[in-house]
C-alpha cells in the first residue's frame, strides 16, 4: 500500500432533523477534532454536547489509534448538530472497519433519526391543535 492511500481521508455525511454534518477522518500522528474550523470544545461548549459528538469514537474506534477529524456542520440547532456529527463519525468508522458496525448499530448511532417538527396547518393554532370550539 502506498503512502498516498494510507493517509487518505474517509468521508461520510451524518444528519439529524435539519442539521447536516460532513465528517472527514484522516489517520495522523496526533489526535485533533475540528468543527467548522474551531476546536470541539469551542464549538460544542457543554460537556453533554461534547460527549454526544464523541460517543461514536469512544464506542467504535480502535484503541491507541489517532485521527484528525474535521467536520463541516450546517443547519438545525446545536443539539441536532452534535447528533449529526455522531451519525457522521459512526458512518466513517464503519466504512473504515466493518467490525465496529454491530456495536454502533446496537447503540443506535447508525440510524438516521428523522424525527422533525411537524409543520403548522392552515386553520389550526399549531400542527394539530385546533381552536377552541364554541357553539355560538
Amino acid at each position: 500500500m502506498s503512502t498516498d492511500t494510507k493517509n487518505r481521508y474517509i468521508e461520510a455525511i451524518g444528519r439529524r432533523k435539519t442539521a447536516t454534518a460532513r465528517v472527514r477522518l484522516t489517520p495522523s500522528a496526533k489526535a485533533s477534532f475540528m468543527v467548522n474550523e474551531k476546536e470541539l470544545k469551542d464549538y460544542f461548549q457543554t460537556e453533554d454536547l461534547q460527549a454526544i459528538a464523541l460517543s461514536a469514537m469512544a464506542n467504535g474506534s480502535a484503541e491507541g489509534e489517532k485521527f484528525t477529524v474535521t467536520v463541516q456542520v450546517v443547519g438545525g440547532g446545536i443539539h441536532a448538530q452534535a447528533e449529526a456529527v455522531r451519525h457522521g463519525i459512526s458512518r466513517v468508522l464503519v466504512e473504515r472497519d466493518e467490525n465496529v458496525k454491530t456495536a454502533l448499530k446496537k447503540l443506535g448511532f447508525l440510524k438516521r433519526d428523522s424525527r422533525a417538527v411537524e409543520r403548522k396547518k392552515f386553520g389550526l393554532k399549531k400542527a394539530r391543535k385546533a381552536p377552541t370550539w364554541s357553539k355560538r
